[in-house]
């Protein structure tokens, strides 16, 4: 048990120091990304200055407050990477949602500021006497810059979960077409055709109305822990399903925490499940999903015996005479084995199965138990049981009950509605099994 804990902490403490790469990705992409804007700010400032184009000018200071995006989103990741500790036991993750919520405000304010300074220049034409070719040069290239990092943002965020970076990926995608407008508007000053210029920054300035209150919109549900995407339930209930040993999955949840997810969730096992079992049932299901999904940070499993409404019994017999079929003495030399259901107490025949292995060479048992839980069987009557056949079937979880006479199967089924019939808790069988 201390060997199967160590190896499942070892796992853990792996998956959490990738995570922990993960961040610096992130911080990384983010401190490039507001060194990059800062040069590019001061650049759209003084040829805005220099070359008198208030419309530079404008989108200088608004690459300005995207520098205080960035450095809020690097803030806000520095935090989540941080150690865990006694006053933060779960860690500072939402920290980084925290600052992706400045992010949204940030973004509405700066939407305002330019609905206000696209109102003003809506009925104001200044012209120009020389064609503004640095002007539109920095704009191409802002155009250019911003696209690069709207791309790398955008990879990077969704690779790690950050919601910080995604949001300023779509930021920057937004200062893709403010450069593109940037460059029209001075271009159409220059010609003289009035009303555009005002009109494009109003209509930029919606657009990143729109993206602020969604960024702080989505901020806030998770803040106070919303279902946000309910398709990840679906999936995550689906991959636990799949683990050998889970019966069933009740009251998931899923909290968002900065850059990951924390999953919550109750499994259901089988009542005869001693307390390790069910535990090491746990620990694979927690370690399939921290390994299936790089933004799930934590799993917190806690399981539930299952009532069995429906069981099905497999039982080796000597001939096919339904219910009034013998059992055979033996698990692998038996010609047959009838499959039966145990509906709420009641009998009922399901199908025989053949032992097509007699003739075959190899561990007989084995084949046939490999046929038993292709069958999904969970219960086996018996009376002799070798040791591979034994362990592989309590490895999947099939319940083995001992019969110590030649009895049939309508007999074995009445003991064990009774609760008359003992569990076999090791091998038994003698050589005549193989």
């Amino acid at each position: 048990m201390q060997d199967l804990g160590a190896v499942a902490d070892v796992i853990k403490t792996v998956i959490l120091l990738d995570k922990k790469e993960q961040l610096k990705k992130g911080q990384k992409i983010a401190l490039f990304s507001t060194l990059l804007i800062l040069f590019l700010s001061l650049l759209k400032a003084v040829i805005g200055y220099v070359f008198d184009s208030p419309l530079l000018v404008a989108d200088a200071w608004h690459s300005g407050v995207d520098i205080l995006i960035n450095l809020t989103s690097l803030t806000g990741l520095w935090l989540a990477s941080r150690k865990k500790s006694s006053k933060f036991p779960y860690g500072m993750y939402r920290a980084e949602t925290l600052a992706c919520l400045l992010i949204g405000f940030l973004i509405f304010f700066i939407g305002f500021d330019m609905i206000k300074d696209g109102w003003q220049k809506l009925f104001v034409l200044d012209s120009q006497g020389r064609f503004p070719i640095f002007p539109i040069g920095v704009a191409v290239i802002s155009c250019a810059v911003a696209c690069l990092l709207a791309v790398k943002q955008k990879a990077i965020g969704k690779a790690i979960g950050s919601q910080a970076l995604q949001a300023t990926a779509k930021e920057s995608f937004f200062d893709i077409f403010t450069s593109l407008f940037v460059m029209v508007g001075i271009l159409l000053v220059y010609f003289g055709i009035p009303y555009i210029e005002g009109g494009i920054i109003i209509l930029i300035a919606i657009l990143i109305l729109k993206l602020g209150l969604e960024t702080v919109w989505k901020s806030v549900m998770i803040l106070m822990d919303a279902n946000m995407d309910s398709d990840l339930i679906v999936k995550i209930k689906k991959s636990l399903e799949e683990v050998q040993g889970v019966k069933g999955v009740d009251d998931l949840k899923i909290r968002q925490s900065g850059p990951f997810k924390m999953v919550d969730c109750i499994i259901k096992t089988k009542p005869t499940l001693t307390l390790y079992k069910s535990h090491e049932v746990a620990d694979v299901a927690e370690n399939q999903l921290l390994n299936q999904y790089e933004n799930i940070e934590s799993v917190f499993i806690h399981v539930e015996p299952q009532k069995e409404i429906i069981k099905t019994a497999a039982i080796p017999v000597q001939d096919k005479n339904g219910l009034d079929s013998k059992l055979h003495p033996f698990f692998g030399r038996a010609p047959y084995f009838i499959i039966v259901k145990l509906i709420n107490g009641q009998v009922s025949f399901d199908r025989y199965l053949s032992n097509e292995f007699l003739d075959k060479k190899g561990h007989i048992g084995l084949n046939i138990v490999k046929l038993m839980i292709s069958h999904k069987i969970n219960l086996l009557f018996i009376s002799n049981i070798g040791e591979i056949s034994f362990h592989m079937l309590k490895n999947s979880f099939v319940d083995i009950f001992k019969i110590d006479r030649e009895i049939t199967i309508k007999e074995i089924i009445d003991l064990y509605l009774k609760d008359k019939l003992e569990t076999i808790i090791e091998p038994n069988a003698t050589k005549l099994n193989f």
